[in-house]
């Protein structure tokens, strides 16, 4: 399949929270997102009319993070924002050396600690783990620079290896952390 047009780049990704200050605090004040946009609505929205606001917050890429919080306590307990708190549910930013070095000075500042913040080595990149204060985690990854090496020799056997893991065979392939 030959696909002409994909999308661009993210737009926004929203989320739900119950302390938009806190929210504004920690991505603004801490990681250093700036608050562009505050929009405060009263709308017909499944089957009932609600009253929010929906904050945004920018990338350096023009795209944002957003959050949602509703005035009627209902509307709040139907939407969120009990987020999962697995690990392995996050949003994850690319991030050169320099900026996560300073993300990192920063959260270290702010005083978040284990097991609020942590650091996981991936072999082809470099990740910062911190929760915000809904429970979210964000992931700061910088990319190293061998692992750009390997960019086309992964997406021409991404297909593959999926097939491979589908098909039961679970030998690790990351040749950044294990040897092969």
């Amino acid at each position: 399949m030959s696909i002409k047009r994909r999308p661009g780049r993210l737009h926004h990704t929203a989320y739900v929270t119950k302390d938009l200050e806190a929210t504004r605090a920690f991505y603004e004040d801490v990681i250093g997102l700036p608050l562009i946009a505050t929009y405060t609505e009263i709308d017909e929205l499944f089957g009932k009319e609600r009253t929010y606001c929906h904050c945004f917050f920018e990338l350096a890429d023009g795209s944002a993070l957003a959050f949602f919080q509703f005035a009627d306590a209902d509307d709040q307990a139907e939407f969120g924002p009990d987020l999962p708190t697995s690990p392995f549910i996050h949003v994850a930013l690319h991030v050169d050396k320099d900026t996560q070095d300073e993300l990192e000075a920063r959260i270290a500042a702010a005083g978040i600690t284990e097991p609020d913040t942590y650091v996981l080595e991936h072999g082809y990149c470099r990740s910062v783990y911190v929760k915000d204060p809904n429970g979210m985690i964000l992931e700061f990854t910088y990319d190293t620079p061998s692992a750009a090496a390997g960019d086309a020799g992964r997406r021409a056997t991404a297909r593959a290896e999926l097939a491979r893991w589908l098909a039961g065979d679970r030998r690790n392939n990351n040749p950044y952390r294990h040897a092969a």
